[in-house]
């Protein structure tokens, strides 16, 4: 482990740390109060445990997709993540506390009030400290369920364990899968133990209201020593969080290999020759997600390719000169200034378009060279596809509808990173991947010629915020300087380094860097 990736580990876990806390507490805010108000009332009490169910119901994914479109409390980043970890967290602590006060036997309630307590002492005194184990018991389940679906807060911008695990998948990288999932682990078994040690005290201390002076002492000791201990977490997070806004930016990447590549391209050149300090959020998966990102300012800038951005997000038809590449450039630069505030940047010198792939050897066999050729044996064979590539509207269907092209079953939806090795494994037949891919030659498989010209080009351009730039004008000549830099060649070198030798995205660049 580099002492980079142990730091970025730390600050990660910091993160994490800090989601996991905040919706757990605010779900605890939540759920006290609204668990009191309703105890008495099982009409409400089954309504409101009802729907807190059904949020459990929901794919954690797809809550934080939702959010992506919410206002005020949805977008990216750590807000709509907090959100999603809070409705997660309800049902539990919900269930928890309205079972704990459901147990309270009625004799101990009448007692006290016999005994001349009100209602809310007879709540203090004696339902709330019956009902604590059962409380703490949900509280426990929470915290860990929170610190589990937190990882996919990363899909979204919020950061944590979980940008590890996505860049893990993209690049097929067991060392980064080990160093989210290692420490989210380690996370959620400290939480539970924890939690576990608390309700203890808690519990006996209800059954002891006199502790002796030595357990007292001991008691306030380890409180100490606990604050302590986060203190020094908050401090140490601190120093380790990124800069603040005022002499910073934050580049985006997608979340593949390539992306990930360029996203560090831009930091390391705009580190070297300006003044500013760069925060990386290179895990912000689709397309989509980066545009809305960088329009919002959450990101100052990312790499997109013009094929892309003329296709999925500005939506626009092919025409007859949409396959020239500085035309298209021209035509989507003029369209992002003028309906999202953007400035496109000239290509950095490369084309990576969507390859439709298949194996070398089956491709001897058959003697196919083209996708026209390929339609009559695919209707044997089976397909995978990313997520994005199914769905956009210059991926699958209008791939399908300008081909004719058909298989023998759907194709299957999975992580673009997955279906090189799954095609080579022979589990599939058909993918399409990246033109760039340094799997391509590794895993010794084939392109199939796009003999209709349906992909346009997709050439890859910095495409930065405007306003983030008239605050930092600096950046706009190093921007400038990196146009033409890198060739296909060289991207399909860079990518399989990764891929292939495992090198992490911030050495393979720098050493590139180095040596041009």
């Amino acid at each position: 482990m580099t002492a980079e990736l142990a730091r970025e580990i730390i600050f990660r876990s910091g993160e994490h740390l800090v989601l996991v806390a905040s919706s757990v507490a605010l779900a605890l805010l939540i759920a006290l109060p609204l668990g009191l108000a309703i105890q008495a009332h099982p009409r409400w009490r089954r309504l409101v445990l009802g729907l807190a169910n059904a949020v459990q119901t929901i794919p954690s994914l797809a809550i934080f997709g939702l959010l992506l479109t919410v206002p005020l409390l949805g977008g990216i980043g750590s807000t709509p993540a907090v959100v999603a970890l809070t409705l997660y967290a309800l049902l539990p602590l919900l269930r928890g506390l309205l079972t704990g006060l459901q147990q309270v036997p009625p004799g101990l309630k009448q007692a006290g009030q016999a005994l001349g307590l009100s209602g809310g002492q007879v709540l203090r005194y004696v339902e709330l400290p019956l009902a604590l184990p059962s409380l703490m018991a949900g509280l426990r389940v929470a915290a860990v369920i929170s610190v589990g679906v937190a990882t996919i807060g990363a899909a979204i911008g919020a950061g944590g364990l979980g940008v590890f695990i996505f860049r893990g998948i993209a690049t097929v990288n067991n060392t980064l899968l080990l160093a989210g999932a290692l420490p989210a682990a380690a996370i959620a078994l400290a939480a539970d133990a924890c939690l576990g040690a608390l309700e203890t005290h808690l519990t006996r201390g209800s059954r002891q209201p006199r502790p002796r002076p030595w357990l007292r002492r001991r008691w306030v000791l380890a409180a100490a020593l606990l604050g302590s201990a986060l203190l020094a977490i908050a401090l140490g997070w601190h120093q380790l969080a990124p800069p603040g806004p005022a002499g910073s930016v934050v580049i985006g990447a997608k979340g593949f290999t390539e992306q990930q590549l360029l996203g560090e391209l831009l930091a390391q050149e705009i580190e070297e020759h300006t003044s500013l300090q760069v925060r990386r959020e290179f895990s912000l998966g689709s397309t989509f997600l980066c545009h809305e990102a960088v329009r919002q300012g959450r990101v100052d800038g990312y790499v997109e390719y013009t094929g892309t951005a003329w296709s999925a997000i500005l939506k626009q038809p092919s025409s007859p000169g949409a396959s020239d590449r500085a035309s298209l450039w021209n035509r989507a630069r003029r369209l992002y200034a003028e309906r999202y505030g953007l400035r496109m940047f000239p290509s950095l010198g490369f084309e990576n378009t969507f390859a439709i792939l298949i194996r070398r050897a089956q491709g001897q066999q058959l003697g196919l060279r083209s996708i026209s050729q390929a339609v009559l044996p695919a209707r044997r064979w089976r397909a995978a596809f990313g997520y994005e590539f199914l769905n956009r509207g210059d991926g699958y269907p209008g791939l399908a509808s300008r081909y004719g092209l058909r298989f023998a079953a759907p194709p299957t939806a999975m992580d673009l990173g997955l279906t090189y090795r799954a095609l080579a494994d022979g589990r599939v037949d058909l993918i399409a991947g990246d033109s760039t891919s340094g799997l391509i030659p590794a895993l010794k498989l084939q392109v199939l010629l796009d003999d209709r010209h349906y992909f346009p080009a997709y050439d890859a351009v910095p495409v930065f915020n405007a306003a983030s730039l008239e605050r930092h004008p600096e950046l706009v000549p190093v921007l400038e300087n990196l146009a033409g830099r890198i060739s296909a060649v060289t991207m399909q070198q860079l990518n399989a380094a990764v891929d292939l030798e495992h090198q992490s995205p911030e050495l393979v660049v720098r050493r590139w860097r180095q040596n041009h």
